[in-house]
């Protein structure tokens, strides 16, 4: 039997330690790469110290949102980059110089590995012992396909969904929706508690068939999951059509270009006035944290082709394929708040 109720006490800080080597990671990361030495010598350009260092935008993005929230660079996104008093402790040859202490962390198995995806911009290729990824798109190997891998990874994600999904349903505005699409759902913990909390809704949980073997057997039984309907789908192929579509922690897996051609096939299965709902983690909009959001940002860079993203970003995604967004982001669980985003001719 699925939890109908969010817990008495917070989680949120047990999610926390999961993702707290992170921090140690991408501090050593921005020892080895010269961060520090570099911005020891003056201030840069964002774009220009990127392009000093060889990286990408996603990594570079990763490291300094990770590397603000720590209160070692400051800056604004596409502006010039300076340290902090804190980050001249990090720069060879200052007087309280601590760089030998951190160079002790640099041959972490961790630190090298995230050293190497921040220099070639790609997820881990093996993240369950096949050297597939976790997530899906036609033409890429992945373990989703497969159905126990994908089983391990609906559980892994289940107990978060639990968590979250009540406090969800008790925000997300579906006073006159009849219809909704959970994409890339997963267990259905969404789509059932949003189901038991409004009686007039029924929902298509769209994902992979693997999926939802895991999400058929999680169900069973569970009040509104009669409402809830398992709909064999790709996020990059046509969707069912609906008054609303859900998209709870999938944006965060995908590039920008892959997310407007998502949000942008949302538009095509709704109606003039249908709604979509982005349920995620959201940076700041000045890309400075919170460090918590920063080192989950690292984590997904890490593991998919994605990265979080902040409200600025997500709202101008939603403008791009034809939304207004709301100005509001009501909280749920777990450091995740939800953005609703209406469609517009």
């Amino acid at each position: 039997m699925l939890p109908h109720l969010s817990p008495a006490v917070d989680p949120t800080p047990v999610f926390d330690l999961v993702r707290g080597n992170f921090q140690t990671e991408l501090l050593a990361c921005g020892q080895e790469l010269g961060v520090f030495s570099r911005l020891g010598r003056g201030a840069v350009t964002e774009e220009q110290l990127r392009m000093e260092l060889g990286l990408g935008h996603r990594p570079f993005t990763v490291l300094f949102c990770a590397l603000r929230a720590m209160k070692l660079v400051q800056g604004p996104p596409g502006g010039e980059l300076r340290l902090t008093e804190q980050g001249r402790f990090l720069v060879p040859g200052y007087t309280y110089d601590i760089t030998g202490y951190v160079g002790l962390t640099s041959q972490l198995p961790g630190v090298q590995q995230l050293l190497e995806r921040l220099k070639k911009d790609v997820p881990t290729e093996n993240r369950a012992g096949e050297g597939k990824a976790f997530i899906f798109r036609e033409g890429m190997e992945s373990a989703m396909e497969d159905v126990e891998s994908a089983r391990r990874l609906t559980l892994a994600l289940s107990g978060r969904a639990a968590i979250c999904a009540p406090a969800l349903a008790s925000v997300l505005p579906l006073e006159g929706i009849h219809s909704l699409v959970d994409l890339g759902g997963g267990s259905g913990i969404y789509a059932a508690a949003l189901a038991r909390a409004n009686p007039q809704l029924r929902v298509a949980l769209v994902d992979r068939p693997s999926v939802l073997e895991t999400a058929r057997e999680l169900l069973r039984g569970e009040p509104g999951a009669d409402r809830v309907e398992l709909v064999p789908g790709d996020l990059f192929k046509e969707y069912p059509k609906t008054d609303a579509v859900l998209l709870s922690n999938i944006l965060h897996d995908w590039d920008l270009a892959a997310n407007h051609e998502i949000l942008t096939r949302c538009r095509e299965a709704l109606p003039e006035g249908g709604r979509v709902f982005i349920h995620d983690v959201f940076l700041n909009d000045a890309l400075d944290g919170p460090l918590p959001e920063a080192l989950y940002s690292a984590a997904l860079f890490s593991l998919t082709e994605g990265r979080a993203y902040s409200r600025a970003e997500y709202r101008g995604m939603l403008r791009a394929a034809g939304f207004v967004p709301t100005a509001t982001t009501p909280p749920t669980a777990v450091h995740c708040g939800v953005l609703a985003a209406v469609k517009v001719n």
